[in-house]
């Protein structure tokens, strides 16, 4: 295997640097500062600042824009919303200006390339009817819209995908939804359009075949979003994370995304790209945690010494750069498996990195706030955030532990006949 940076991935690589460092670096301080005036003053937090469409214009006259689209469409989806060249990225070479972009919050979005916008979008391109792209997918590119993902539910252990509760009854031409999910991602953005909900239509199919994914647009009678929910104090603004209930929702049966029954399916081959993106972007923020750390451990003096020559830090800083290197490699190797032999052929990689990469993130994360002192407490620098969104990972897309059971058990499957 060959981890080194196409011609083409190196391009990008370099213009989405070059556009981060120059463009949302030198602003971010002052829109979170800007962002936190408005809540401070009861503005609405969830309406973009118009900094925001102002990156989103810059990115796309650049073409860096719908940089997630995966190899395979290089057809008209690419070729009218894609970025430079018309053609998408194999997992590998996307890794790396994923990892760019997650030095900031911000920078996804301004390219549109963030969740659950990519993944969603990833859902249509390969699943959808033309219809379907013709309606949702279109103007989800062209940024047009936003969208959310509606899985997680509140009254059910989640992390067993199968639990899920709410329902889709077939009525004539029509399926009717109800039930409650929460920790939608994206729901809170004014410009949120289209939900995908999973949803068990069929309750005596074996349990991989009980539920389908069914577009829902967001003003349709009984959407009501109940409360945008916090993460350890964060809220996420302007995309959010909604518990939102579903009562006698009303859709047309062709809204069904590939045909009843094919939810596993779809969050299977949704979920596996999905993942190498938040762990490089995670890779991408510990690596700007680790610069910050060291910047501030050679300026600040303690006891006559820089911080960075006491207390072992020297030796957190080395250790730091082991584990973000470490990690990368870990993910290179799933994103290159996945472009081989698709989610079927990386099943214990993916599940590994998501695993190692948010706890490594974490860990650097924190060494960086320890030695920022009570200032990596507050929002005076990204750290609290960027702790919080690695804290966050470890359960989205499924907890540590639903992953080392899938690493374990295929590990096992190796040393007897039974794979149980």
């Amino acid at each position: 295997m060959d981890f080194s940076h196409s011609p083409r991935a190196t391009a990008l690589v370099d213009a989405v640097s070059e556009f981060v460092a120059t463009e949302i670096e030198p602003i971010e301080d002052g829109y979170h500062r800007e962002l936190a005036a408005v809540r401070d003053s009861g503005g609405d937090p969830w309406v973009p600042l118009p900094v925001l469409a102002e990156l989103r214009e810059k990115a796309r006259a650049q073409g860096l824009w719908n940089l997630f689209l995966p190899a395979g469409h290089e057809g008209p989806w690419a070729e009218r919303y894609g970025t430079r060249g018309g053609a998408g990225l194999s997992n590998v070479d996307y890794a790396p200006v994923a990892e760019v972009m997650g030095r900031s919050a911000m920078a996804p979005y301004a390219f549109n390339c963030n969740a659950p916008d990519t993944g969603n979008a990833e859902v249509l391109l390969k699943y959808g009817s033309q219809d379907q792209k013709e309606q949702w997918l279109a103007p989800l590119l062209a940024g047009e819209i936003r969208s959310a993902f509606c899985m997680t539910e509140p009254g059910v252990a989640s992390s067993d995908a199968t639990n899920m509760e709410l329902t889709a009854v077939r009525d004539g031409a029509d399926y009717v939804l109800n039930g409650r999910k929460w920790w939608s991602t994206g729901v809170g953005h004014p410009d949120c359009r289209i939900l995908i909900v999973m949803a068990v239509t069929d309750a005596d199919a074996d349990r991989h075949h009980r539920h389908s994914m069914i577009l829902v647009p967001r003003d349709t009678d009984g959407v009501v979003v109940e409360r945008l929910l916090d993460t350890m104090g964060f809220k996420d603004e302007p995309y959010g994370h909604g518990e939102v209930s579903f009562t006698d929702v009303r859709v047309p049966a062709e809204n069904v995304i590939a045909g009843a029954g094919k939810a596993s399916e779809i969050a299977q081959g949704r979920l596996g790209p999905g993942r190498v993106h938040h762990c490089m972007r995670l890779i991408g923020l510990a690596e700007k945690s680790l610069e910050l750390a060291i910047r501030r451990g050679m300026e600040r003096t303690a006891f006559g010494k820089r911080l960075i020559d006491l207390g072992g830090n020297r030796e957190r800083i080395a250790w730091a750069r082991i584990q973000i290197d470490s990690a990368r490699l870990l993910v290179l190797n799933a994103a290159w498996k996945l472009d081989e032999g698709g989610p079927a052929n990386a099943l214990s990689e993916v599940s590994q990195i998501k695993v190692a990469v948010p706890t490594m993130a974490q860990q650097v994360i924190d060494v960086a706030m320890q030695i920022h002192g009570g200032g990596g407490l507050s929002s005076d620098t990204p750290l609290a955030s960027a702790w919080t969104a690695a804290r966050a990972i470890r359960l989205a897309d499924g907890p540590d532990e639903v992953h080392l059971g899938v690493v374990a058990r295929l590990e096992l499957a190796k040393h007897r006949s039974d794979p149980r």
